[in-house]
């Protein structure tokens, strides 16, 4: 099939998501939901496996990111969506009491970061540096600011069945059920199923 000129974007380079986590001041975990996440190579030897995480606006997250240097990524799995969703499209900075509505959380083992109990993968990650990108200007008149932070991965808790090697790993990776992002804002799962627009799965929530 012919390509055509099209528009400058990712709509169909899908991306997965994961729920950034860290602590607030007053030990209130905190979470949100992103998909700018890739894995890169730090180099030979130990502690050489790394995460880049970029964050394109201005958020409590980064304010935590950058204040504490660690934090953990949850990889979002189709039953953990609705949460997801709804750490995504709640500002933590405008609604107070965001966090009030929490998964199981439970503390890393190596850094102090919150994980989510729930989520079928989570990494534990320090910060090794930090890159800002670029800035703009946002509708409401502030400014935003892209900021990439270079992880070193220092530890990864996963659900005992997926490492499980005498299951095919498609298999297990069916059971993990991680949802990608695509173009559009829409979710969709490993299969290709449409798993609705942001910010219509977090409205089954209770």
């Amino acid at each position: 099939m012919a390509k055509v000129q099209g528009e400058l974007g990712n709509d169909f380079c899908t991306q997965q998501l994961y729920l950034y986590g860290n602590y607030e001041e007053d030990g209130t975990p905190h979470f949100g939901l992103f998909s700018w996440f890739g894995w890169c190579w730090l180099g030979e030897g130990a502690g050489t496996l790394g995460v880049m995480a970029c964050i394109g606006e201005d958020k409590l997250t980064k304010d935590l990111i950058r204040k504490t240097g660690v934090f953990s990524a949850n990889l979002v799995s189709e039953p953990l969506l609705p949460l997801a969703d709804y750490y995504g499209c709640v500002s933590g900075r405008g609604n107070p009491d965001k966090m009030k509505r929490l998964p199981t959380v439970e503390s890393g083992q190596v850094l102090a970061v919150p994980t989510i109990a729930e989520s079928p993968v989570s990494v534990e990650l320090k910060v090794i540096k930090e890159e800002r990108l670029a800035s703009g200007r946002l509708e409401s008149g502030g400014q935003s600011e892209s900021t990439l932070f270079l992880c070193q991965v220092e530890n990864v808790m996963i659900e005992e069945g997926l490492q499980d090697r005498s299951v095919p790993f498609i298999q297990r990776l069916r059971q993990a059920a991680p949802v990608v992002a695509s173009g559009e804002e829409r979710y969709i799962s490993l299969s290709g199923q449409d798993l609705g627009a942001w910010g219509e799965p977090m409205q089954s929530l209770s």
